[in-house]
């Protein structure tokens, strides 16, 4: 891990991380708990918090476009809430947003409880806190899965562990091979273009993810720019 000067920010540095650091961390991590399926299925997300953090999530009031927070020690993350009132929607939309939204607090926790131990009662990290002595992260509605959110490089961060939690790199390629193609000499594979919408269906439903996290994570592993496909 970098660090790289920070503006606008609690913290004078932030963390830097490369994208294939979170992606070989995410893999890591779901192997080390034994969540990291052999073939392209639903990640046992809430199970993951359970055994990598040592803590069962809790459902609690917050507020309206809260969808929920992550609380911390010194000792690292003691607690992780997710909004009631988005569980008690029900439904499989209700139901995939709940799956979003912890895997986006468990990049919390994963890349910044170090940062915490910073805190002291009259510094507060990362917004509002009740209560000075357990310092929080809140995520808004805007804030998780969404790429048009505030630009906060913590949320940016935690949404890319999301993302990387949900669909890990390999099973999100292995789900995505009927919708490649060939390109150029060296037949690199890509995404069809005419297939991008059936692809983000089906990833969708193999992954039990809204279909805007698995757009992001198809753009963000096969990128198109200038309407041709890259590396």
């Amino acid at each position: 891990m970098k660090t790289l000067t920070a503006k606008n920010s609690p913290f004078s540095e932030r963390p830097f991380y490369a994208d294939s650091d979170i992606e070989k961390m995410c893999t890591t991590e779901l192997s080390w708990v034994g969540l990291l399926p052999s073939v392209p299925a639903p990640i046992r997300i809430d199970r993951f918090v359970e055994k990598r953090f040592k803590l069962v999530p809790t459902y609690q009031d917050l507020g309206d476009g809260i969808l929920g927070l992550t609380k911390f020690t010194s000792q690292g993350v003691s607690e992780i809430v997710v909004s009631k009132a988005l569980d008690d929607e029900g439904g499989e939309t209700a139901e995939r947003r709940v799956r979003t939204t912890l895997a986006h607090e468990a990049g919390h926790g994963l890349l910044h409880a170090h940062l915490f131990v910073l805190a002291t009662s009259d510094h507060s990290l990362f917004g509002d806190f009740g209560d000075p002595k357990s310092p929080k992260v809140l995520c808004r509605d805007e804030t998780v899965g969404e790429s048009g959110y505030r630009g906060h490089w913590w949320e940016y961060q935690a949404n890319q562990v999301m993302s990387c939690l949900l669909m890990p790199k390999q099973l999100a390629m292995e789900a995505a091979k009927p919708f490649l193609e060939s390109r150029g000499l060296l037949e690199i594979q890509m995404l069809n273009p005419s297939k991008k919408r059936l692809a983000t269906q089906e990833l969708a439903t193999i992954f039990n993810v809204n279909s805007i996290v698995a757009r992001i994570r198809l753009e963000h592993l096969y990128p198109e720019t200038n309407g041709q496909m890259t590396l």
